[in-house]
């Protein structure tokens, strides 16, 4: 095992590189070729048996991966995704991205090259391997219903028996690893509402029906939700994110738009989230005198962790990096669609510290500024061969003994 450790150490400037390189060239969510494309070639490049344009029916290209092993065991799926997001790289760095108004400002290109070079230790060995580990490289986590989805439904769980995933996370600092058994983090819903009155002059408000007024009104019976009709012992976030409506001073408009999210880690509350936004439009608005017209979208699951996958996931970070470096993390409001998979097969997402205030690591994801330690990388891949080695496919003895590298990065400007 500490040969595995040492050959994915010794790889870490080409998986700089690799890394460097998808962040000046990130894809948006739906829209990914190059990264793909570069990744399969990658794969097929060191022998292992690629599948592309997983996902095509939803929207996306995906990559999954497979290395059989030279005996019989479990079959692990390890999870990676791809995808950039809509903001302006701010950063002056080497690796800037160049493609305007884009940039990987959440980490994901560090999540691609810890898989990319787990697979290449993986082929050195693979006639030791019992067993067979599954690569899933997913495309679109951050928009719509995700990639996870369609890459399922196109089989990319097919005979697995257990699924990790991991993300490197600004926050926590580089060197931690974090977990939580069971509630990891929240459902995703979004709803967009139109109130629907009758416009007319500013000066004589008495022969309209004022969407504005109702709208208002709306904003502030919505939160009644959170603070009277769910149980509190129950966690639930409803915000509302945009407010449109009118272009002048002197007329109230015809029309006014909300729109919002709801989080939440219970199905039964979700349901009822919904529901009790309805019943609220409708009173509310029924009261102006006002119509209305709601767009209810239901993105990501509630993420759970598995509990057994989520304590080995404890033991391999203990054994790596002892005790005082891994924490049982807070629920998380924020979703992830990684829980599509969880809901199909027992497993575990965990999070890998990437913050470094040396470095000016330190910004919050899907931030203008947005950086990580880059050795967050090599514990990504550290994690996924101890998991490995838990499950009994990669058939090492011996203590696994964490190393520690210097950072190389330039501080960001």
């Amino acid at each position: 095992m500490q040969e595995m450790m040492k050959s994915l150490r010794e790889l870490f400037p080409q998986l700089v590189d690799m890394r460097r390189d998808f962040h000046m060239y990130p894809e948006l969510s739906f829209e990914e070729v190059r990264t793909p494309r570069k990744i399969a070639a990658y794969l097929q490049s060191i022998g292992v048996e690629v599948k592309t344009h997983v996902g095509k029916a939803g929207g996306g290209n995906g990559i999954v991966g497979k290395i059989v092993g030279a005996k019989p065991g479990d079959t692990i799926a390890l999870r990676a995704d791809f995808d950039g997001l809509p903001i302006q790289d701010m950063k002056d760095v080497p690796y800037r991205s160049k493609v305007e108004g884009v940039m990987h400002a959440c980490g994901h290109d560090i999540h691609t090259v810890s898989l990319l070079g787990v697979a290449t230790v993986l082929m050195q060995v693979q006639e030791h391997i019992q067993g067979t580990i599954v690569l899933i490289h997913q495309f679109a986590e951050e928009k719509g219903e995700g990639g996870a989805k369609p890459m399922i439904a196109d089989g990319c769980l097919d005979g697995v028996d257990y699924v990790y995933g991991a993300h490197v996370w600004a926050p926590m600092p580089y060197g931690t690893i974090g977990v939580r058994r069971g509630a990891a983090m929240a459902s995703y819903d979004g709803f967009e509402i139109d109130v629907i009155g009758s416009g007319g002059h500013g000066a004589e408000p008495h022969h309209t029906i004022d969407p504005i007024v109702t709208a208002s009104s709306l904003v502030m019976n919505l939160q009644q939700i959170a603070s009277r009709r769910v149980n509190p012992i129950d966690p639930v976030v409803l915000s509302i994110g945009a407010f449109q409506s009118g272009e002048a001073g002197g007329v109230i408009p015809g029309k006014a738009s909300i729109t919002g999210t709801v989080r939440t880690f219970n199905n039964e509350v979700r349901n009822q989230v919904e529901e009790d936004i309805r019943t609220i439009v409708d009173a509310t608005c029924s009261v102006s005198g006002a119509t209305s017209d709601i767009t209810y979208i239901h993105g990501y699951p509630p993420l759970h962790n598995d509990e057994s996958a989520a304590q080995n996931v404890f033991r391999v970070a203990e054994e790596l990096f002892g005790d005082q470096s891994v924490q049982e993390m807070a629920p998380m409001m924020s979703a992830e669609d990684f829980s599509y998979y969880v809901r199909e097969k027992p497993g575990a997402f965990f999070f890998v510290g990437g913050g470094n205030e040396a470095i000016g690591a330190t910004f919050p994801h899907h931030h203008e500024m947005f950086d990580v330690d880059e050795r967050s990388i090599l514990h990504i891949g550290m994690m996924f061969l101890g998991i490995l080695k838990s499950h009994d496919v990669l058939p090492f003895d011996g203590q696994i003994e964490p190393f520690h590298m210097e950072s190389t990065q330039e501080p960001v400007k």
